[in-house]
């Protein structure tokens, strides 16, 4: 069985730094198939900091394991995108605690330029469908799982 066989994720992909993200949208779709999971929903958001009313409405569902969160956040002449950065990793956090399920963070920055978004494509789009797939298999064993008074191990 492939480690992410039955696994159903859903990808929401800023539109914002289109160049970027959409080489992360291919590379998260490859991974997922070499995994063994499959891409459910591709949902297209305007920017990162818009992304997380989308991800609320794929948790809900029932036909969504996890949710993978692809962006680029580019700096600029200002602090803002450290302010977008911080916002949107704690409500995607907050978000998975809610529902219990998975949404990981394939979304880079801040404080890098185009050069270096387009130089981290694959390590945050790859990463983040990876932790989805291992978080969805491990809430799964967790699930499964009864304590008879030796270690329980989940991998």
């Amino acid at each position: 069985m492939a480690a992410g066989e039955g696994i159903r994720l859903a990808l929401v992909v800023a539109e914002f730094n289109h160049d970027v993200t959409y080489l992360m949208l291919q590379r998260a779709v490859s991974h997922a198939e070499f995994l063994g999971a499959t891409v459910a929903y591709v949902v297209k958001s305007p920017g990162a900091y818009d992304m997380t009313l989308l991800v609320d409405k794929l948790l809900r569902r029932d036909d969504v394991d996890a949710v993978v969160a692809l962006g680029a956040i580019i700096t600029g002449a200002t602090k803002h995108d450290e302010v977008i950065a911080h916002q949107i990793a704690r409500k995607l956090m907050d978000l998975s605690e809610k529902y219990g399920k998975p949404v990981t963070l394939g979304i880079s920055g801040p404080g890098m330029n185009r050069m270096q978004a387009l130089e981290r494509v694959d390590d945050y789009a790859r990463r983040a469908v990876e932790a989805a797939v291992k978080l969805v298999r491990r809430l799964r064993a967790l699930d499964e799982a009864t304590y008879r008074g030796e270690t329980v191990y989940i991998e």
